[in-house]
């Protein structure tokens, strides 16, 4: 794997000075033991998928933790009762630091949060961003590191089958979830047929012979191992009715192309119904990323009244709420919703999204340009 610098390395090195523990966490093959390893080079890494050091950690945890001040522990939800130990382990050694890696949301490892609460700071890694690697490759296939950065460099048509088998097949009853691969491919390929719309359970559920409940839980799983986001609804009191529902996408557009048989191509893309969901996807994917890097309370929403008025996604950075459209080219339609929204919310300035080369302020405050200009315009450039 070739080693390219990361943009989390700040965010690494912020949390690392204010807290003993940081957790890095991400979906598998995300590349966080790289990042980790060429960011913290003179830190000792234990991996948890190596039976004898799970076997130490087993028989004298506390002995191993105390022969290196710097440690990172990969694959960390392998071990719950490890948590613990390493709440009781750091309050007695003062300066020691532990950086634990893991491919699931602290919601699915709930000693994580329950036993270092107030001991660890949390760093998502999530793929490739357009600020470590050119955009359309990116949009193609995904931002997983294999697929760029690999020599040889592996090929999506191969790359992601063998992703979901191993990720239906070992990672998800590694954390105790023993369910049929089928369904979970099925269900993955239905939210991929519907990617950016309203998260319908009792629809999901009907097409599958499973209830309400079932279809939930599993997005509940999906969501805490990073391969689906639910984009909540932005609530504000106003006279219009609002759509209640999240929007469910899956999140790397690699994954999407995958379960909708689109070939990796800018053609065979352009030329699928769903290649605007596509484009949705990955610039909110981005923008949301940076965003969380560079304000770690940074939230994302989307905004939809009963009527139809809406804006893909409202993004609170800093304290200020920012609508952003994002579509494959700018018309009409997307400028009038976005006006609108602006009005109804009060916005000072917007975006728009778009696939022309170009960048022009469209309107007072609003601006429609290609995704690395708008990134440009949130977000400082780093030196």
């Amino acid at each position: 794997m070739v080693i390219k610098d990361r943009i989390a390395r700040a965010r690494l090195g912020a949390l690392l000075r204010q807290f003993p523990i940081v957790t890095i966490l991400g979906p598998r093959q995300i590349g966080k033991s790289t990042f980790a390893a060429w960011a913290l080079p003179d830190y000792e890494r234990l991996d948890l998928e190596d039976s004898t050091v799970m076997l130490r950690l087993e028989d004298d945890a506390a002995l191993l933790l105390a022969q290196s001040r710097r440690i990172i522990i990969d694959e960390a939800q392998r071990m719950p009762a490890l948590f613990p130990v390493l709440r009781h382990f750091v309050d007695r050694h003062p300066g020691q630091k532990v950086v634990l890696l893991g491919s699931a949301s602290p919601a699915l490892i709930r000693r994580i949060s329950e036993s270092l609460a107030g001991r660890t700071g949390f760093l998502e890694m999530s793929g490739i961003s357009v600020r470590e690697e050119r955009e359309e490759p990116l949009w193609l296939r995904g931002g997983f590191p294999r697929l760029h950065w690999s020599r040889p460099r592996a090929t999506p048509e191969d790359w992601f089958p063998a992703f979901l088998k191993t990720y239906s097949e070992q990672d998800l009853p590694q954390l105790g979830f023993r369910l049929p691969a089928q369904k979970i491919l099925r269900l993955l390929t239905m939210i991929a047929h519907s990617q950016g719309s309203l998260c319908n359970l009792s629809e999901l559920g009907g097409s599958m012979g499973i209830n309400y409940h079932t279809v939930s839980h599993l997005l509940d799983i999906f969501e805490g191992t990073f391969l689906v986001r639910r984009l909540a609804p932005y609530h504000a009191n106003l006279s219009k009715r609002l759509v209640k529902s999240p929007k469910i996408y899956i999140r790397d557009t690699g994954v999407l192309h995958h379960l909708l048989g689109i070939g990796f191509t800018k053609r065979a893309l352009l030329s699928h119904p769903k290649a605007g969901a596509s484009f949705e996807t990955f610039c909110l994917e981005q923008i949301v990323t940076l965003a969380r890097l560079e304000d770690p309370s940074a939230e994302a929403f989307f905004f939809r009244t009963q009527a139809g008025l809406e804006t893909d996604l409202l993004l609170r950075l800093h304290g200020e709420l920012i609508p952003i459209e994002i579509k494959l080219s700018l018309t009409g339609q997307s400028l009038r919703n976005l006006g609108q929204v602006m009005s109804d919310l009060k916005l000072k300035r917007g975006f728009i999204v778009t696939l022309t080369p170009e960048s022009a302020q469209v309107k007072k405050n609003v601006w429609a340009a290609p995704l690395a200009a708008v990134l440009d315009r949130l977000f400082a450039r780093s030196a």
